[in-house]
């Protein structure tokens, strides 16, 4: 039986700890984590603008976990979806406050490079994305962090959060290659041992589609 548990000891002076935290709604949302007996690891962002990548996604816990990181780190992440869900009377105003940003699915060409120009023309913008799409299982992840990554010349941090050991690490930082095979396999290595909530849902690390927009 593989045993999913990890020892994160190694990484005891990245643990988030509320005397290193300046106010008190950060050290509040960070007891709130420990409260329910998570723990944080984090080390300081590689850059102004990036994206972090969260596996595995597997429960609708993990957005809960990440929203009370997100206030623990006091940092303005932010995450797509799809247009028609900020037109919602109040809840549209909601998500936005919690850092949405809406997308037109509907007109996909050239969305990459959009949104790569978008992260570029702020002098801060990390997105949030979950390559897995949804909480069920797939067969692989969804390109798109991948050629966005590349088109807008940003680093990766691979977040996970490891049920297992009841720890949401944000350490693991990447700069992409372009080599596919080279990239997922350092990606698959900063994931290694890491188990969701329902492991048995978590997507392999493989790219499925392949961006067919041109990058003329």
């Amino acid at each position: 039986m593989n045993d999913h548990r990890r020892d994160h000891t190694a990484h005891g002076e990245h643990q988030l700890t509320p005397a290193r935290l300046p106010t008190v709604r950060q050290r509040l949302a960070l007891r709130v984590l420990h409260l329910f007996g998570w723990r944080m690891l984090y080390r300081p962002l590689p850059g102004p603008r990036g994206i972090a990548v969260v596996y595995p996604h597997t429960s609708n816990w993990d957005f809960a976990i990440g929203l009370v990181s997100k206030w623990a780190m006091d940092l303005p992440f932010r995450w797509l979806a799809k247009d028609s869900m900020f037109r919602m009377p109040v809840l549209g105003s909601w998500f936005r406050w919690l850092g949405g940003q809406p997308v037109d699915r509907s007109a996909p060409q050239g969305m990459i490079r959009a949104q790569a120009e978008r992260m570029n023309g702020e002098d801060w913008y990390w997105l949030v994305i979950t390559p897995e799409g949804t909480r069920d299982y797939r067969p692989n992840w969804k390109s798109g962090f991948y050629h966005l990554a590349l088109e807008a010349k940003v680093p990766l941090v691979l977040v996970s959060l490891d049920y297992a050991n009841k720890v949401l690490d944000f350490t693991q930082h990447l700069w992409l290659t372009g080599d596919q095979e080279q990239d997922l396999a350092a990606i698959r290595t900063a994931y290694a041992g890491r188990a969701g909530k329902y492991p048995q849902n978590a997507a392999p690390i493989e790219l499925g589609e392949r961006r067919r927009e041109s990058r003329d």
